[in-house]
Formats: structure tokens, sequence, C-alpha cells
């Protein structure tokens, strides 16, 4: 397997660095990561202006590139510029969960949907502790668990959320939950100051919040395909 690696927490961050460890056993790897942090980028691709993309040495015998821009841009780089052969996106480790609709401002979301785009797999890996010692602790299990080929084939790209201590693995839904924001005016700056809001939605058993309050690794399928195929199915008839 041929797997690329990227993240939202920059290629210096220790996540990224826990991630290709832990990859070389199952493949190939190669990375393009971005240069700085790009948390809460979600999609976001530079089509205005260019950055600047160099060879990153920091990772023993894994080929890098550093980036100045996106996680989603880091794949596009990959596949349009470099034309590396891959067969999936791993992305991350975040240091901070990706859950509910807060995975929709992710990078690290992002940068594995964009997997899809190509017709490949995408993997975003998320964690709460900065640490990493969930992950390397149940990263083979969990491993195990996404190659049963039910799972597997089930879908193209998956968020994956670890607890720093874990029970097992369960597969979720995004759950309905997102940060609780506060706006701040500092110095004729406006800053937003959030924090995680799990109360909405720890009741419902199939959430991945619930997973993780739970202690559970969280497997969400996720699609990039934004259609509402229930309402075009309730509407056909219709209109």
């Amino acid at each position: 397997m041929k797997i690329l690696i990227t993240n939202d927490d920059g290629i210096q961050a220790e996540g990224i660095k826990v991630l290709v460890e832990l990859a070389k056993q199952y493949g190939q790897v190669f990375v393009v990561a971005p240069y700085s942090n790009q948390s809460a980028t979600s999609h976001k691709i530079n089509i205005n202006c260019g950055f600047k993309a160099e060879e990153y040495f920091g990772f023993k015998d894994v080929k890098a590139y550093q980036i100045d821009s996106s996680p989603a841009d880091c794949v596009r780089f990959a596949e349009y510029y470099l034309k590396i052969p891959y067969d999936i996106v791993f992305s991350g480790i975040n240091s901070g969960f990706n859950l509910g609709f807060d995975m929709l401002y992710s990078g690290t979301v992002a940068g594995a949907t964009e997997a899809a785009y190509y017709g490949k797999k995408g993997i975003a890996f998320s964690t709460s502790s900065s640490s990493f010692n969930g992950v390397k602790k149940d990263f083979d299990n969990l491993m195990n668990y996404l190659l049963i080929k039910e799972v597997w084939n089930s879908s193209k790209i998956f968020n994956v959320n670890f607890p720093e201590i874990s029970k097992g693995i369960k597969l979720t839904v995004q759950g309905d939950t997102h940060f609780e924001t506060t706006f701040v005016n500092k110095e004729n700056l406006v800053y937003q100051i959030g924090s995680p809001n799990f109360g909405k939605d720890k009741d419902n058993l199939k959430s991945d919040v619930n997973a993780i309050i739970n202690n559970y690794i969280s497997v969400t399928p996720i699609v990039a395909d934004k259609t509402n195929y229930q309402a075009l199915e309730e509407l056909k008839d219709k209109y």
C-alpha cells in the first residue's frame, strides 16, 4: 500500500511524526504537509496567489515536501504536481478531536476527503492528547479493524477519533455538536475563543461524541458528496 500523509498542524507537529512511524509498517510512506499550522482551514485551496514548496528532510527514510498552503492543497500538490502514485491518504494525527459538526471546519478531515476526489481512500486521525499515547497503543487494532473487507469497502473516507485510553472501537455517526464560541474584542481585533460542547450529543448512543465520552475509538464513514438524496427522493414525484 502506498500511503500519502498530510496534516493541518504543520509538518513539524508531533502528531505527523507519530503517524509517519506508525504508517511505515503498512506500506511505502510519502509526506506532503503544510509549512505551518493550518487548523480550521476546512477545504480551503490557494487559487489567487502562488505558494512556496520545498523538499523536507525531517523524516528518516521518507520522501517529504512542505508547502505554504492547506492540507487539501497538499494532496492536490501530490496529485497534480509531484504525480506520485498513492492508494490512500492518512491525515493527522490532529491534536484535538474532530467530532460532530466541527469536522466540517477541519483541515485534517479535508485532507482525507480530498483523496476521494481522485478515487482514493482517506482516513483522518485525531485525538485530544498531546502525548498521542492512545493512538500509539491502539493504532494496530484500528487498522486491523478497518482492513476487514466489509468495513474497508464500505466507505472512501473515515473520520477516526482516539481517546487517551480505549475500551474498543465503535462505528459511529457524525454527532450534532460544535464548539461553544465567544467573540472577544481586544485592541481593536476580534478573537474567537472556542471550547468543546459535548452536552448536546452525549446521549446519542450512535454518535462519535458519545463514543469518545465513553472511551471508545470512534470510526465515522463520511462522504464527499453533499447531495441530500433523501430530499431528492421525497421531491422527485412532486416537483
